[in-house]
């Protein structure tokens, strides 16, 4: 493994932590919702990086449910949020 990719599987690490605490810490539902969406983005780089690493390509069908996952995930909570107003300080 090169320095590249140990480095690359490292910044996806701490970006994954970073999401993982906006989604236990987050003030709102929406906040949550986005982290996970970027949790879902990360793991897609993660697979597609170890397919890189490991110069195999058959597991490329899991991105393809990672990604049709994370949109459909998307577009059902945008549909959820979309009937609720913002409720702010009156």
């Amino acid at each position: 493994m090169t320095p590249v990719y140990a480095l690359t599987l490292a910044l996806l690490g701490v970006a994954a932590a970073l999401a993982l605490y906006r989604a236990a810490r987050g003030p709102s539902m929406l906040d949550r919702a986005v982290s996970l969406d970027v949790m879902t983005s990360l793991a897609m780089c993660g697979v597609g990086t170890f397919a890189v690493v490991r110069d195999d390509y058959s597991d490329l069908p899991i991105l393809l449910v990672l990604s049709l996952l994370g949109f459909v995930g998307s577009v059902s909570l945008a549909r959820f949020f979309a009937g609720r107003s913002p409720r702010g300080p009156r």
